[in-house]
């Protein structure tokens, strides 16, 4: 059996791609699938599910893909992951799951995600079964993926569950983050749709904070699980950030992605930089990068560390790169220069000095190396932090200085009967690591009834 050489991915050529918002991964057919599942060596031991957040039957569901039983592999994977068409396009599974893969260590561990995004994108769906109610209340506090695999797993339990959504579409960062050709809306909208098919309500428009008090649900909801994410983006901190043509990553992604600006029928205001910057050397930089150069950009992405310390997925990297972006490292902006709107970037060169707190070394400036460059859109992308209207309007609940909300290892607020999970806990999490918040949450809510 050829267990060496891993299944490669189909994919839009790079130079078509760049100019299409199409998704870039097409998937792997049923022959590919089932050649990639045979490469798995069926551990006794699988090392593989160690390294999953949720804890999905790795193992097993590649078992059922090598005997051709799509349905029953979706199943299994579906007893752990009710979001497997998400999870199988975005989560960093080389840093996870195939991490942990025994094939890994002499050669390319098995393609885990690609396997379980093949199983989700060819379920025939079934019925669902019908679930006994237990006539108890839980409110969600956010629709992102904390606060859709709370409400799933709660709704498989019996229990009565609201998700309220501030914005006009459910999916959180899903929906407004993550751009199409990653992961398309109607991957989000089809792992939705099935939730509701729980029993789970969700409600739009719906500003925890504003609309309802943190004390009002807990008087309507036996439970509240808070899963609003971190959704305000973080700045520069550098002279000409107001000039026009300046945006966060979060308003230039929910414009795109959510508000559809991509799309000539829609006319949702997005400016279309002929040589844009983008600062920043995560997931979040790649997708704001990629994005604006098939709006038509010239783009380059300036990171002040190397492309060694970049924290991107190496795939985003690598698909970026190929689509024609320019990569700066070393480098960090300190003035951005323009009458009104943006003409200019100023920069200085960096090295790399000793490690900081993150393992990573920290970055140096090095005297007398400024220069400047031409641009006319900047992008920041350094990361974001928890929305501040909950914590304005929750006096008795205890947040930490960034205003994450401070949970125990169970997930459990300093209020009774209060939980909270993904990025307005942690800051940063991955979609899989909210998604195990909102699994853990679900589990303790659970127990708290009872």
């Amino acid at each position: 059996m050829e267990t060496k050489t891993r299944v490669s991915m189909p994919e839009q050529a790079a130079s078509k791609r760049n100019k299409n918002f199409k998704e870039v991964n097409l998937g792997l057919t049923e022959k590919l699938a089932i050649k990639e599942a045979n490469r798995c060596l069926q551990c006794k031991v699988p090392q593989c599910e160690k390294g999953c957040p949720v804890n999905v039957p790795i193992k097993e569901f590649i078992a059922l893909i090598k005997e051709k039983k799509i349905n029953k592999a979706i199943e299994k994977i579906k007893e752990k992951n009710l979001l497997p068409g998400i999870c199988g396009r975005v989560c960093p599974q080389e840093n996870q799951c195939e991490k942990k893969c025994v094939l890994g260590i002499k050669s390319e561990p098995v393609a885990i995600g690609h396997l379980e995004r093949f199983a989700a994108d060819n379920e025939k769906e079934k019925p669902i079964s019908t679930i006994k109610k237990n006539n108890k209340k839980i409110a969600i506090v956010g629709s992102g993926p904390a606060g859709l695999t709370c409400a799933a797993e709660l709704a498989k339990k019996g229990y009565s569950v609201t998700v309220f959504e501030a914005l006009h579409k459910a999916g959180g960062v899903l929906t407004y983050g993550i751009p199409e050709f990653r992961l398309p809306k109607k991957i989000v909208q089809k792992e939705i749709d099935f939730i509701k098919k729980l029993g789970v309500e969700i409600r739009l428009n719906s500003l925890i904070g504003s609309l309802y008090t943190l004390e009002e649900l807990r008087k309507g909801f036996d439970a509240v699980f808070i899963g609003t994410g971190a959704g305000v983006p973080s700045f520069l901190n550098i002279p000409g950030e107001d000039l026009i043509g300046v945006y966060s990553a979060n308003e230039f992604l929910t414009r795109v992605n959510l508000m559809k600006a991509y799309n000539a029928e829609y006319d949702t205001p997005v400016k279309k930089g002929k040589k844009v910057i983008v600062i920043g050397g995560g997931n979040v930089a790649m997708d704001a990068a990629r994005s604006a150069l098939r709006l038509g950009g010239n783009v380059t992405v300036m990171y002040r560390r190397t492309e060694k310390e970049m924290p991107a997925r190496i795939e985003e990297v690598k698909h970026a790169k190929e689509e024609g972006i320019e990569f700066m490292f070393l480098s960090s902006p300190i003035e951005i220069l323009g009458e009104k709107k943006i003409e200019k970037i100023k920069y200085i060169k960096m090295k790399l000095g000793e490690e900081d707190s993150s393992g990573r070394k920290r970055p140096v400036p090095i005297k007398n190396s400024e220069s400047e460059l031409d641009c006319d859109e900047l992008i920041v992308a350094i990361g974001t932090i928890p929305n501040p209207v909950l914590q304005r309007k929750t006096k008795e609940l205890n947040f930490g200085e960034k205003g994450q909300i401070i949970v125990n290892d169970s997930g459990k607020t300093n209020l009774d009967g209060v939980y909270a999970g993904g990025d307005i806990v942690s800051g940063s999490a991955t979609v899989i690591n909210a998604m195990g918040d909102g699994k853990k949450a679900a589990e303790e809510i659970d127990n708290y009834i009872k």
